[in-house]
C-alpha cells in the first residue's frame, strides 16, 4: 500500500507540475484579466499540492511526523508573503511572487532531504530575507534620484569586492578566493556586488553623452571584472561582463559592441590560458575543464562531481527515483552547485525540465517588465538582473548537465546559501517596484487615451447640438 502511494504521489507531482508550467506561459498570452487572476490563482493550489506530496513522499520513507508541521509552517509563511505582499503592492507581479515562492519550497524540500539542519537555518534566513526585502519597492518610492548615483555604486562594488582580501576576513573555497567570515558567518560579496554593479551600469548609461564617457565606463566594468579575475571567480566574471555588454547594447542599440564585446572575451580568455597555462594561477580552471571535455578519465580526481551528476541524473531517469530512494548525498556539493542533478535523481528529468521552463517564465516577464518601462534607468537595470538571472541558471544547470565547465554558482532561489537567497530576493524586489512602474504608466496612458476620447465625444455632441438647433431654427 505504501508503495501504491508513493508512486500514485510521484506522478502526480509530474501531472500537477505540467499545469503549473502551462499556466505560467498561459499567463503571458490570456489578455482577459479576469482569467489570468484565475489561472494565477490555481498556481497557488498547484504550489501548496505539489510541495504536500513531496512532503508525503518523505515521511513514507523517514516516518518523521514533524515533516507536516514543517509543511505548515512553509506554506503559512508563502501564502503570508502571497497576500501581504500584493496587499501592500496592488500592481506587484503575481506571476513572479508566485514563482519565488514556488522555487523556495522546492528548495527547501530538496535541501532537507540532503540535510535537515541546512534546510532549517535555510528557511529561517530565507523568511528573514522575504520580510526584508518586501520593504524594497517602498524604500525605491523614497529614492527617486537612485540613477545619479553611479559614483557611489562603483565605489561600495569595488570596496566589497576587495573585502576578501583582508586578511582573517576573506577565505578561499574550492579554489577560489570569494567568501568573508565575520562573526561566524560566511557570505559571499559577489552576490550583493552583482546588484550594485547593475546598478552602477544602469546609471552610467543613463548619463552616457559621449565616447570618452563610455570609456570611463567601460574601465570601471573592466575593474570589477577584473578583481574577480584575480579572485579566481571566473564564474561571476563571466556574468558580471555578459550583463555589461548586453546592456550597453540595449542602451546604445549598435550591433559593434556586441560583437566586440563577444570578440574581446575570446580573445581574452585565449590570451589567459596561453599566458597562464603552465602556472598554478588557472589550475582549478584547467581541471574542470579537463573534466568538461573528458570526466571518466578523471573520476577519481577532477571529474569526480560531474561524473556522480551524470550518474545521478541517468539514474532518475525521466520520472526519477522517488523523493528519499535515490542517493543524491553522493554528489558532491549537492545542496548548493548541483542540487539540479539531485531533483532531477529523485524527481525525475520532466520535474528538471518543468523547473527551467519555470525559470524560463519568470526570465520572459522580467525581460517584459525592462521592454515597457519608459524610465531609461529602471529599464537598463532591469534588463540587466533578467540578464545576471538567466545567466546564473545557464551557467549552473550547464555544469551539472556537462553542457559546459562547473562553474560554481548557484542555482537561485533553489540552492543552499544566505548570500545568493538575499541577493536573488533583492534582485526580485527591485523588478516588482520596475513593474509598479510600469503598470501605473499603462494605467496613465489608459486614463490619457479616455480623456481624449471624452473630449471628441464631447466636442462631436457639441456640434451634433448646433447642427440640430439650426436646423429647428
Amino acid at each position: 500500500m505504501v508503495n501504491i502511494i508513493r508512486i500514485i504521489s510521484k506522478y502526480l507531482i509530474l501531472v500537477f507540475m505540467a499545469l503549473y508550467v502551462w499556466k505560467c506561459f498561459s499567463y503571458f498570452t490570456t489578455s482577459d484579466r479576469h482569467k489570468r487572476k484565475k489561472n494565477l490563482n490555481r498556481q497557488v493550489f498547484l504550489i501548496f499540492a505539489i510541495h504536500g506530496l513531496c512532503h508525503v513522499c518523505m515521511y513514507l520513507n523517514t516516518k518523521e511526523a514533524k515533516l507536516f508541521i514543517y509543511y505548515g509552517i512553509e506554506i503559512l509563511i508563502a501564502s503570508l508573503y502571497i497576500i501581504i505582499f500584493h496587499l501592500a503592492y496592488k500592481h506587484a507581479s503575481r506571476l513572479l511572487t508566485n514563482n519565488i515562492a514556488f522555487l523556495m519550497l522546492i528548495g527547501y524540500t530538496m535541501i532537507y532531504r540532503l540535510s535537515p539542519k541546512l534546510a532549517e537555518r535555510q528557511f529561517v534566513l530565507a523568511t528573514a530575507g522575504l520580510f526584508i526585502t518586501s520593504f524594497i519597492p517602498f524604500i525605491m518610492m523614497k529614492l527617486p534620484d537612485m540613477k545619479k548615483w553611479y559614483k557611489v555604486y562603483a565605489i561600495i562594488g569595488i570596496a566589497l569586492l576587495l573585502l576578501v582580501f583582508v586578511p582573517h576576513v576573506g577565505k578561499e573555497v574550492y579554489g577560489s578566493r570569494n567568501w568573508i567570515s565575520i562573526g561566524g558567518l560566511s557570505l559571499q560579496p559577489m552576490e550583493f556586488v552583482k546588484i550594485i554593479y547593475i546598478l552602477y551600469v544602469a546609471s552610467a548609461l543613463v548619463k552616457l553623452e559621449t565616447f570618452k564617457e563610455l570609456f570611463v565606463n567601460a574601465c570601471t566594468a573592466a575593474l570589477f571584472c577584473g578583481i574577480l579575475v584575480i579572485e579566481k571567480d571566473f564564474g561571476a566574471m563571466l556574468i558580471f561582463y555578459i550583463c555589461y555588454i548586453l546592456m550597453v547594447y540595449l542602451a546604445t542599440s549598435r550591433p559593434i559592441f556586441l560583437i566586440g564585446g563577444v570578440a574581446l572575451i575570446v580573445g581574452g580568455v585565449a590570451g589567459m590560458y596561453i599566458l597562464f597555462k603552465d602556472t598554478s594561477f588557472f589550475s582549478h580552471i584547467l581541471v574542470r575543464v579537463k573534466a568538461w571535455r573528458d570526466p571518466f578519465s578523471f573520476q577519481s580526481s577532477g571529474g569526480y562531481q560531474v561524473c556522480e551528476s551524470l550518474f545521478a541524473i541517468g539514474t532518475g531517469g525521466m520520472t526519477g527515483t522517488g523523493l528519499g530512494k535515490g542517493m543524491p548525498y553522493l554528489i558532491p556539493v549537492a545542496e548548493s552547485d548541483f542540487i539540479f542533478s539531485a531533483i532531477c535523481e529523485e524527481m525525475g528529468v520532466i520535474f528538471g525540465l518543468a523547473l527551467i521552463l519555470i525559470y524560463l517564465s519568470s526570465f520572459i516577464s522580467i525581460i517584459n517588465i525592462a521592454m515597457k518601462c519608459r524610465a531609461p534607468f529602471y529599464k537598463y537595470s532591469t534588463f540587466g538582473f533578467a540578464m545576471c538571472y538567466i545567466f546564473q541558471i545557464l551557467l549552473n544547470i550547464g555544469g551539472a548537465v556537462k553542457f559546459i565547465p562547473s562553474t560554481g554558482v548557484t542555482l537561485p532561489l533553489v540552492s543552499y546559501g544566505v548570500s545568493s537567497i538575499f541577493s536573488t530576493l533583492i534582485m526580485f524586489s527591485m523588478i516588482q517596484y520596475t513593474y509598479i512602474l510600469v503598470s501605473k504608466e499603462a494605467l496613465d496612458v489608459e486614463n490619457e487615451k479616455e480623456s481624449i476620447l471624452d473630449y471628441y465625444e464631447r466636442k462631436a455632441a457639441e456640434k451634433a447640438g448646433r447642427v440640430s438647433g439650426a436646423g429647428a431654427q
